[in-house]
C-alpha cells in the first residue's frame, strides 16, 4: 500500500500550473489584490467544506470522500483553463478549494489507519514523509513541464488544462483502494453520524489543551507558508527578466526557463527533506524539540526574506523561499504525526480537517491584505520589482511570535 499512497501523492501533485499561478493569473489582467481575493475564494471555500467533510469521510467513507475530491479538481482545472471571466475563475478556485477540503486530512487517515492495521504505528513520520516525498517529485516534474509549455507555447493558461488528466488517473487510484481501509470508522450513522462526529471532535480541540496547541502551531506554519509560497513565481520573473544573460529568450520564455528550475530544485529537496522528516525528528532529541527548531529556523528565514527583498537581491530571495519550502517539507510530516498521536482514531480525518481549516482561515485573512499592500508599492507594471515584494513577509510574524513566547517560557 505504500507504493499505491505514494503514486496517490505524485499524481496528485502534477499540477503544472502550480509553478504559475500567479503569473497565469496576471496575464489575464489581475491585480494583487484581485489575485489575493482568488486565493481568498479557495481557501474561504475549502474553510466552509473543510469540517464537513472530514466528518463525511469519517462516517461515509473516506475513500468515496477522496474520489469526490479528485472529480472536484478535474471540474477546477478544466474551468480555470478554458474561462476567463472573473465569475468563472471564482466558481474555478471555489471548485478547487471544495476538492481540496475533501482530500486534505483523509488521506492521511488512510495510512495511519493502514499502519495501524499493520501494527507500524511508531514509523509514522517516516512513512508518511516517504508518501510525502514522492508528492514533492510530482511537483518537481510537473515545474519542468509546466516550465516547456510555456517556453513553446508563450502562455500560461494551458497548464490548467494538462493539469486535468493526472487529476483523472488518481481518481481511478483511490477507486481501487482496498476496502479495509475503512475498517476501523463506525459506519451507518449517515448524516446523524457525520454530526455527532463534527460536534464530538469539535469538543476535543476546544477542550483538549494538547490539541488546541497543535492547530495554533498550523495557523503559524501553514497559514503562512500557503500564501508565502506563490511569490515565488513573481520573484523569479522579476529576477529573470533583469539578468543580462540570455537575450535570444524574451521575458515570458526566461521567466519559464528559471521558474522551472527553481520549482524542480525547490521540489527535489524538498522531496529529501520530507524522506528524512524522522531523522531530523530523532537528531533534535524528540518531536517537540524538532518542532521548536524548525520554528526558529522558518522565522530567521523570514527575516533574511525580507532583507533579501528590500535590497533587490533576486537570486538571495530566491534561495530563501527554497529554504522556507525545505522547512515546512521537515516540518509537514512530523507536525500531522503529532495529531495522529493526541487525537481519537476514530474521528482522525475529521480532525485533521479542522487543522486544515484553521490554517486556510488564515491564509484567506493573509492573501487579500498581502495583495493589496503590493499593489499600493507597484505601478501595476507587467514586471513587479523585488522591492515591492516585502510585504509577503509579514506573514511570517506569527511564526516570530511563538518563537519568542516560547524563548521567554524556557526562560
Amino acid at each position: 500500500m505504500i507504493v499505491r499512497f505514494s503514486l496517490y501523492g505524485f499524481l496528485k501533485n502534477l499540477r503544472f500550473f502550480e509553478a504559475f499561478l500567479i503569473l497565469a493569473l496576471r496575464e489575464r489582467g489581475l491585480d494583487f489584490l484581485g489575485i489575493g481575493g482568488l486565493i481568498a475564494a479557495r481557501e474561504i471555500a475549502g474553510n466552509i467544506s473543510q469540517i464537513p467533510s472530514g466528518a463525511l469521510a469519517d462516517a461515509l467513507g473516506r475513500r468515496r470522500c477522496m474520489i469526490a475530491s479528485m472529480a472536484g479538481y478535474v471540474i477546477s482545472y478544466l474551468v480555470l483553463g478554458l474561462s476567463s471571466s472573473s465569475f468563472l475563475l471564482v466558481a474555478g478556485m471555489v471548485f478547487y478549494g471544495t476538492a481540496d477540503a475533501f482530500r486534505d486530512g483523509t488521506h492521511k487517515a488512510l495510512i495511519y489507519a493502514w499502519l495501524r492495521q499493520q501494527g507500524r504505528e511508531d514509523e509514522r513520520t517516516k512513512v508518511y514523509g516517504y508518501t510525502r516525498s514522492w508528492s514533492k517529485l510530482g511537483s518537481a516534474l510537473s515545474s519542468l513541464i509546466a516550465a516547456a509549455l510555456v517556453f513553446f507555447t508563450g502562455s500560461f493558461a494551458s497548464v490548467f488544462l494538462l493539469s486535468a488528466i493526472p487529476a483523472a488517473l488518481n481518481l481511478i487510484n483511490l477507486a481501487t483502494y482496498p476496502a479495509s481501509l475503512d475498517a476501523g470508522v463506525p459506519r451507518g450513522g449517515g448524516l446523524r453520524q457525520t454530526r455527532l462526529n463534527l460536534l464530538e471532535t469539535v469538543r476535543e480541540v476546544v477542550g483538549k489543551a494538547s490539541i488546541r496547541r497543535l492547530v495554533a502551531d498550523s495557523v503559524a506554519v501553514e497559514g503562512s507558508y500557503t500564501v508565502v509560497k506563490d511569490y515565488l513565481q513573481v520573484v523569479v520573473q522579476a529576477f529573470a527578466v533583469a539578468l543580462p544573460v540570455h537575450l535570444a529568450m524574451n521575458g515570458d520564455q526566461r521567466t519559464a526557463v528559471l521558474g522551472g528550475l527553481a520549482y524542480a530544485v525547490l521540489h527535489l529537496l524538498s522531496s529529501a527533506a520530507s524522506r528524512r522528516a524522522h531523522r531530523f525528528e530523532a537528531h533534535c532529541g524528540g518531536t517537540e524539540a524538532a518542532v521548536n527548531r524548525i520554528y526558529q529556523l522558518s522565522a530567521a528565514a523570514m527575516a533574511v526574506l525580507a532583507i533579501s527583498l528590500l535590497g533587490g537581491l533576486g537570486w538571495l530571495a530566491v534561495a530563501v523561499f527554497i529554504a522556507l519550502g525545505l522547512l515546512q517539507n521537515l516540518w509537514r510530516p512530523i507536525h500531522i504525526g503529532r495529531f495522529d498521536r493526541d487525537g481519537e482514531e476514530q474521528r482522525a480525518a475529521t480532525l485533521l480537517s479542522i487543522e486544515s481549516q484553521a490554517s486556510s482561515l488564515a491564509a484567506a485573512l493573509w492573501a487579500p491584505l498581502i495583495g493589496w499592500l503590493i499593489d499600493r508599492l507597484t505601478s501595476h507594471a507587467a514586471t513587479t520589482p523585488l522591492t515591492a515584494l516585502w510585504p509577503v513577509c509579514l506573514a511570517g510574524l506569527p511564526m516570530l511570535a511563538v518563537v519568542l513566547r516560547r524563548l521567554r517560557g524556557n526562560g
